[in-house]
């Protein structure tokens, strides 16, 4: 029998992603936001930003066909506004601009030119085509933009790009006490919401690049120490950047080129790889960063050996660029944290982090209880005197948890552990070897977090027998929850032990010093799940539902039904086909929005939660993703901040039908019934239906009129749709009819009508009875 979602609650936990990059798949009426240029600023000030993208103007304007809203813009502020999460921050429209299309300037000319004939003929005198271009609102100003962005895309250089056509111009108010770090940004328009895009509330004061400064530092941007510097590199482009420092000073250069705009789709590797170099006054290179172990945005780091002018050099590492490829800079004697020890805690107790980096006001931080259930993600962030460091991620989990403690570099003088356990230890000279000695027999998951929580160590565990000998090991685990890790190096075996057997973890590179910490699981299997919801922007029209996945990455063999709910929603908001069938990785379901549109968009969360059925009582919480794609191959699940639903428009008005059945069952190569709700006979015998995105093998006769109102035939192909599928079939409902012809002779005229769609029918194939 198929199991009906039902409704359980639970407090969601809060995960900070490190740092992570967002790009969006938005709907084709939504707009969308390709860049933000400069991506943040300094609270306390006022400052202009643009955001290229596509769909970010009102329909008319899209249109082209009214000049003064093409070319100017001039009209935006009255239908489209921003929305920056977080408080402190204040943001309004100033202009919208794109680049005429060769249709529209054919247009121009050949209006400008029947205007100046018109008035020569009219008044007998020649006039200029300036006189001709001001009769039609043109003014030279919007010409020499036009230019400008001509010049712009005949560039050889330049990839053409649609995505980057439109600029938005936004005024940003930031408030002298708006908390520092990543906030989203998304447009708002009649149509929809953008996707979500980074933007940095910072500290430090802000400049922007000048050109040229691919030679020499333009003159007219002073740079002083602390500040963040903002630019954009450009196909071939070198941004040089001059300041004065004293002797002694330990600088710090982080450039957040990745931390700004994770992935760019359609570049390889896939997003914009800075690198810094730093120059004396004689012009030497003194300095060279190209990443920061594996966060893959360049860190510099130089302690300043006598006064004088030194020179900062960034560019992309092969050389590309485009509007996209933003940077911003932090420059300064700055605190950095480069690692922490140990990289995760116990849920529920203190802990005491050894702080590692430039310039820190502490060596040591403690961190107070905190009660999460499950492995969880916390932001460390030291502050003193108002200022800030970066953020790093310290992992917290219900086990467990104990310290390496050497000598353990061998069988005989492994340390002694019991299962179920966390190890936090370091790989702290080269070619050293940890091991622990486990006791007990059946499955065993030995598993290493190292490189998700930044640490350099490319681990390698092995299970060793008695004797020592190597009996199973493993180098490489890919875990989908963490997408912008390209270098999957952390460690997980699942092996079986008998009796005493050893866990080793070494560097595979045989490398090793105090940042090489990890975090060694050694438990038995703990069936387990994590979430994501797409898209992370939902638009809808108010009374109406949409459609949303959510995604589950599946461990440890966890293989049941998992439930869905909204936590606390607004009056309004509810889901339908709240549920992900057991064995399967992900679920379209919908979520229905209240009957008002809002002005301001709702942030809301999904949570999950193990089937009344399963042995395994798990619940976590369904982080909002957006769907990647990285160099034209890779699809990704990058985690964001917020889960945003923009209410917007009127509503359609009462639905003619509604579905009386929650769930249907689909008898393998039969044929399974929807009953329907109509308001009437002539309603119902109107009514038409599709699925939207059908399952494989599941399709819809035409509906059969019954009293009180219809049924819904669904057809199953048991060739490919096999009994125990599972899943939701959603619904797009429209009326057609003939309308007879108003003239004898004439054909009659068919329409089709759509009327929305429904929310979603969780179904069943089972076996034919």
């Amino acid at each position: 029998m198929i199991a009906i979602p039902s409704r359980q609650t639970f407090a969601a936990a809060f995960l900070l992603a490190a740092i992570c990059g967002i790009s969006a798949r938005t709907a084709s009426g939504n707009p969308n936001a390709a860049y933000v240029f400069p991506g943040g600023g300094c609270r306390g000030t006022t400052f202009d930003v643009v955001v290229g993208g596509q769909r970010m103007a009102p329909p008319k304007a899209r249109d082209g066909l009214d000049y003064e809203i093409v070319i100017t813009g001039s009209r935006i502020k009255d239908v489209a506004d921003v929305f920056i999460s977080g408080s402190g921050v204040k943001a309004e429209v100033v202009s919208w601009y794109r680049p005429m299309t060769q249709g529209e300037s054919v247009r121009i000319g050949i209006e400008s030119t029947a205007k100046m004939e018109e008035i020569e003929k009219k008044e007998g005198r020649k006039i200029t085509r300036e006189e001709a271009y001001k009769l039609l609102a043109i003014t030279e100003e919007h010409l020499e933009e036009q230019k400008k962005y001509q010049k712009r895309a005949n560039d050889p250089k330049r990839q053409p790009n649609p995505q980057l056509e439109e600029e938005l111009t936004i005024r940003v108010t930031l408030a002298p006490d708006a908390e520092v770090g990543p906030r989203e940004l998304r447009i708002l328009t009649p149509g929809g919401m953008s996707n979500p895009r980074w933007f940095h509330v910072g500290q430090w004061p802000e400049l922007r690049e000048q050109e040229p400064n691919n030679i020499e530092p333009h003159p007219a941007v002073k740079i002083p120490l602390p500040s963040v510097i903002n630019g954009q590199i450009m196909p071939g482009d070198v941004d040089r950047f001059a300041f004065e420092a004293k002797k002694g000073t330990k600088l710090v250069a982080h450039c957040a080129a990745r931390e700004v705009i994770p992935y760019i789709a359609d570049g390889v590797p896939g997003w914009f790889q800075a690198v810094l170099r730093l120059y004396d006054d004689r012009g030497r290179e003194v300095a060279f960063a190209d990443s920061l172990g594996f966060r893959h945005d360049p860190v510099l780091y130089f302690e300043i050996p006598k006064d004088g002018k030194y020179v900062l050099e960034v560019r992309d590492s092969i050389y590309r660029g485009r509007e996209d490829f933003v940077y911003r800079i932090s420059i300064g004697e700055i605190p950095y944290i480069t690692g922490i020890f140990p990289l995760g805690g116990r849920s529920g107790k203190p802990a005491t982090i050894e702080l590692l980096g430039w310039n820190l006001p502490m060596d040591t931080l403690r961190i107070e209880p905190s009660f999460d259930r499950g492995r969880i993600i916390h932001p460390i962030v030291v502050e003193k005197d108002n200022i800030f460091t970066n953020r790093v991620g310290f992992i917290m989990d219900n086990l467990p948890e104990v310290l390496s403690s050497e000598p353990n570099d061998s069988v005989d003088t492994a340390q002694r552990v019991n299962m179920p356990i966390v190890i936090n230890g370091r790989i702290d000279r080269p070619g050293d070897i940890d091991y622990f000695r486990i006791e007990g027999s059946g499955a065993v998951v030995a598993e290493v977090f190292a490189r998700r929580l930044y640490s350099p160590l490319d681990s390698v565990v092995r299970l060793h027998d008695s004797r020592g000998k190597v009996v199973d090991q493993n180098d490489d685990y890919e875990d989908r929850g963490w997408p912008l890790i390209t270098h999957h190096a952390d460690s997980r075996l699942i092996t079986v032990a008998q009796g005493a057997r050893y866990i080793s973890i070494t560097d595979a590179q045989g490398q090793g010093g105090t940042d090489f910490a990890y975090r060694l699981y050694i438990r038995p299997p703990r069936p387990d799940f994590d979430l994501r919801v797409t898209p992370s922007s939902v638009s809808a029209r108010a009374g109406t539902c949409v459609p949303i996945s959510v995604h589950a990455i599946r461990k440890d063999g966890f293989d049941d039904d998992i439930m869905l709910e909204l936590e606390n929603p607004p009056p309004g908001f509810s889901l339908s086909g709240a549920w992900i069938p057991s064995g399967q990785n992900s679920s379209r379901l919908t979520l229905t929005v209240p009957q008002e549109a809002s002005p301001k968009p709702f942030m809301l969360q999904i949570n999950g939660m193990s089937g009344p059925r399963s042995k395994h009582r798990v619940a976590r919480p369904a982080f909002p993703a957006e769907e990647m794609m990285q160099a034209f191959i890779w699809y990704h699940l990058v985690p964001t901040q917020n889960w945003t639903i923009f209410v917007n428009g009127k509503p359609p008005g009462k639905p003619p039908c509604s579905f009386m059945d929650r769930a249907v069952q689909i008898p393998a190569d039969g044929t399974g019934m929807l009953r329907v709700m109509v308001d009437n006979a002539q309603t119902a015998a109107a009514l038409r239906f599709e699925l939207s995105q059908a399952p494989d093998g599941i399709t819809l006769e035409p509906p059969v009129v019954v009293s009180p109102g219809l049924v819904i035939p669904i057809k199953c192909d048991s060739k490919k749709a096999k009994p125990g599928l599972k899943g939701n079939l959603i619904f797009m409902v429209f009326r057609e009819g003939v309308t007879p012809p108003k003239e004898p002779g004439a054909q009659p005229t068919t329409w089709r009508q759509e009327i929305g769609m429904f929310p979603a029918v969780p179904f069943e194939v089972i076996s034919r009875r």
